[in-house]
């Protein structure tokens, strides 16, 4: 076990018992890595967790408080807990795309739109992956899965000039990014932004599943194959081109620009009551 799995989580979930080869546990230690390097501890953050393969395996992980809200829920509650906690405590959302940019799309959506301070990290394995293999929200066009024996061609939040992360920027976020786990310490970089904005705050990070996707596009659950297949199609934005499905690096930041939701609420509440007193 490392130190930052010591110092952070639960040794009953180390190592993960995720699939072998799944890049979530990539994807989480960049999460826990960010929260070193900024210097917080257990007592600082509070750990909400959604459905699916991201939800199951990050739950109960963390070391302190923490909550699962199913279904896309993850988001209402978090906010509810914004109200209710006080303002250096963060909270960090580790979800899969399935919950975030489907089932709980209109939820995150007015997350964004109120600035609420949370950090939320959209761990994609581009698609159902718990309940089959089913394509999704942002999987990639052309691609073969259990729902798309001949290759994936409906619309989604991937397609030309249809992008979740613009969705969310035009609601209201302040920070927004995008990663593969292969980034390494540039994922973590993004992740401490987001930490370090109040207000609403989105990294989208696809990791690999060789169970399910890698099998269904790549016929195969080679692990070392489907990392390759997933960083040659990655680059920094700027440096894109014809094969790039993943622009890499921060989309959007304008942290601290806008009133967070909670201030915003406490505030106006506190004139209403002085108004009422008057």
């Amino acid at each position: 076990m490392d130190y930052l799995a010591k110092k952070y989580t639960r040794p009953r979930k180390i190592p993960s018992t995720a699939c072998s080869g799944c890049g979530l546990g990539i994807n989480h230690k960049a999460v826990l890595q960010a929260i070193y390097e900024l210097g917080l501890e257990v007592e600082d953050i509070v750990w909400g967790t959604s459905i699916g393969c991201a939800g199951r395996q990050t739950f109960g992980t963390w070391k302190g408080d923490g909550f699962a809200g199913t279904h896309g829920r993850v988001y209402a509650i978090a906010r509810g807990l914004r109200l209710a906690l006080p303002s250096e405590k963060k909270i960090i959302l580790t979800v899969g795309d399935g919950d975030a940019f489907g089932i709980g799309l209109l939820h995150l959506i007015h997350a964004a739109r109120s600035n609420a301070d949370l950090t939320v990290i959209v761990n994609d394995n581009l698609g159902y992956m718990s309940t089959g293999g089913q394509y999704g929200w942002t999987t990639p066009l052309g691609s073969k899965t259990d729902s798309s024996p001949y290759g994936m061609y409906e619309q989604n939040l991937m397609s030309d000039d249809i992008d979740v992360l613009s969705m969310l920027k035009h609601a209201g976020a302040t920070f927004i990014a995008r990663h593969v786990s292969m980034d390494g310490q540039r994922a973590v970089e993004s992740i401490k932004k987001g930490i370090r904005n109040r207000g609403f705050s989105l990294i989208h990070m696809v990791y690999p599943c060789p169970t399910n996707f890698g099998s269904r596009e790549l016929g195969t659950r080679n692990t070392i194959k489907l990392y390759e297949w997933i960083e040659s199609r990655a680059a920094p934005l700027g440096e894109e081109d014809e094969n790039t499905v993943w622009a890499t690096g921060v989309y959007h930041d304008a942290s601290n620009s806008r009133p967070e939701f909670s201030e915003n609420i406490h505030k106006n509440v506190e004139r209403i009551r002085r108004g009422a007193a008057l």
